[in-house]
């Protein structure tokens, strides 16, 4: 048997016919096999997929820095989704970031009987009162849903009452079936009330949007570093320290960035569709990949003095951290890695694990769609289920005022040919023979595959580093960086070689004895004997 077929052998028959086409041994290097993913978990393994409301509010709207999101729910939603990613933010021209605040309507079981609205008027009162924002988005959580309050009835008081714009969303944790629904909803909301609103026009040649960067660690502004080296103006980031008044004027830009693919691939449609701005996906994790996406996105703009401060930005940022590159990569290359995280990262980070040497032996994702494996082109085979048809699908029409096309058809046709413009080929074309791919992966298939491929380092989300570091592998976590970072760029890439070289040569864990192998966890009398 080979490593699926060892890892599937332990599934009683019911698991293991929703679970097989789940997992994929890939059979040549590069070449995309059919994977099923967005589909619904099986009760009761442990998984680690966040809920809908945790796409939306914690990963979408949390890093706006300006805004006040709110959570309408019970308290333990808003502290789940408080804290948990490290987004950081500097205030805006007027010393205001509320990104370090937890808000929540505090919901009790009277509220949950009688209504919450009245509760939640309340609430924006005292942030009106207290903090004074421009904007205010609201979230719902399960109870919500379930008992109606109009959380949208409610935002359009809040607008006539003080002004501003309020925003609600109604993300449910129990709508679609992971974090992913999260992000539709989100991406829906910022482009139906905010993206366009300024009244601001397009005045700048080589203006930008950074879409799916979530400044991890200060991942975005070691991004936004290297792009004004460049020359790019830097309209607006969703969201990492993004915020309401750069969003407004995102309709400016003459190009979308697309980092995280799954999180905001809607957005970049949808603003294609209305205002005629063009996206390319690009990877600022890896040296090799930081490269490629800059000089493709010269190669879009088309100008020489462009792409010469790119290749001499590129030069000087080689040259910089060229001696620690060599170093690190000498006392990492020949090791092995596992990658289990979510967005797009088990697929990034796998182009800066090779940078250094590092082969990924098995990779998923927790929330993933089949595009995010095996390309693009798989979209217009894929089919609708309820749970997708749960999430609005919105109807965008060319704006009359700024739609405007960068590219004519001849040229936009020409470059798709060259740079991936409005395309993603997944993360199967990045992966070896014979390593595996799983979807939506549980905690007993973490533990199974670790055993059987034994890789030198393992990175995952929270919820499972430290029942692999007590299993003896290092581990490291990539949703907030273990507090370390930023990872992106250049310099970003020196910092992740030198915390894999930590974590890898102190294999403190490999000297613990987990207490599971040497005394019962639990411990029972078979019930009928006479000690019964």
């Amino acid at each position: 048997m080979n490593e699926r077929e060892k890892l599937l052998d332990q599934y009683s028959g019911r698991v293991f016919k929703n679970r097989k086409d789940h997992i994929v041994q890939l059979e040549a290097d590069g070449v995309p096999q059919e994977i099923a993913a967005n589909s619904r978990s099986v009760p009761g393994l442990m998984i680690n997929r966040g809920c809908c409301y945790a796409g939306c509010k914690g990963v979408v709207l949390g890093p706006l820095k300006d805004v006040v999101v709110l959570t309408h729910g019970p308290i333990g939603c808003g502290y789940y989704s408080w804290g948990t990613r490290r987004n950081k933010a500097r205030s805006d021209s007027e010393g205001k970031s509320f990104i370090q605040y937890c808000f929540s309507t505090d919901l009790q079981e009277p509220d949950i009987v009688f209504g919450g609205e009245k509760k939640l008027k309340q609430a924006i009162q005292e942030i009106m009162e207290i903090f004074a924002p421009k904007c205010i988005m609201i979230c719902s959580t399960c109870p919500v849903g379930l008992i109606g309050d109009d959380i949208h009835a409610v935002a359009n008081w809040a607008k006539a009452t003080y002004g501003i714009a309020c925003v609600a969303y109604s993300c449910e944790g129990y709508k679609g079936v992971s974090q992913s629904a999260g992000h539709h909803i989100a991406n829906n909301g910022l482009m139906k009330n905010i993206i366009g609103t300024s009244g601001a026009k397009r005045d700048k040649k080589f203006a930008v949007n950074m879409l799916g960067e979530y400044n991890i660690g200060g991942d975005g502004w070691e991004v936004e570093r290297l792009l004004k080296l460049i020359g790019y103006e830097v309209v607006s980031i969703f969201t990492g320290d993004g915020s309401y008044e750069q969003i407004k004027n995102a309709h400016t830009a003459n190009l979308n960035l697309v980092q995280c693919h799954r999180s905001i691939n809607y957005i970049a449609e949808m603003m294609k569709k209305k205002y005629g701005i063009d996206w390319i996906k690009v990877n600022f994790i890896g040296i090799g990949e930081t490269m490629r996406s800059l000089r493709e996105m010269a190669v879009y703009f088309d100008d020489e003095g462009l792409r010469q401060r790119t290749e001499e930005v590129i030069a000087a940022e080689l040259a910089d951290i060229e001696e620690t590159r060599e170093a690190y990569r000498a006392k990492l290359h020949g090791h092995t890695a596992g990658i289990f995280v979510g967005g797009s990262r088990s697929h990034h980070y796998q182009n800066l694990l090779a940078d250094f040497g590092i082969k990924t032996v098995i990779a998923g994702y927790e929330f993933a769609h089949r595009d995010d494996y095996e390309g693009r082109e798989v979209l217009s085979g894929i089919k609708p289920d309820a749970d997708s048809k749960n999430i609005e699908e919105l109807t965008i029409e060319p704006d009359d005022q700024y739609y405007h096309l960068t590219l004519n058809k001849e040229r936009f046709d020409a470059l798709q040919q060259k740079i991936d413009i409005e395309k993603y080929e997944g993360m199967f074309r990045d992966m070896g023979n014979g390593t595996v791919t799983v979807d939506d992966f549980n905690h007993y298939e973490t533990e199974k595959l670790i055993e059987l491929f034994e890789p030198d380092i393992f990175y995952s989300g929270i919820k499972d580093k430290y029942m692999i570091q007590k299993s003896g592998t290092p581990s490291r976590q990539l949703h907030s960086y273990d507090y370390s970072g930023p990872y992106a760029g250049f310099r970003g890439a020196v910092n992740f070689a030198r915390d894999t070289y930590m974590s890898i040569f102190t294999p403190a864990w490999k000297y613990l004895t987990p207490p599971w192998n040497t005394r019962p966890t639990l411990e029972g009398i078979i019930g009928g004997g006479e000690n019964a």
